[in-house]
């Protein structure tokens, strides 16, 4: 496998055909220049991180505790 600079990278050539009518080269550049932009914004964009429930800070906001007659019953149904 060959290593390619990022230069080198960027710089392929990617045919573009044009199906139907009659496409002016302004309007080729600017659906050129669409695509690439489509494609560096997607590259920029960090991976979402993924948090473990045990390290989340909504564990540690809890309901308030129940008191009096049946507490041990409140204490068993889902919040």
């Amino acid at each position: 496998m060959s290593e390619q600079t990022p230069a080198e990278a960027t710089a392929q050539v990617i045919p573009i055909s044009v199906a139907r009518g009659n496409a002016t080269p302004e309007e080729v550049a600017a659906l050129v220049a669409v695509l690439a932009a489509a494609a560096g914004s997607a590259a920029d964009e960090p991976a979402p991180r993924h948090t473990s429930v045990w390290a989340s800070r909504e564990r540690l906001v809890r309901a308030p505790h129940v008191h009096g007659r049946g507490a041990w019953r409140a204490s068993a149904w889902p919040r």
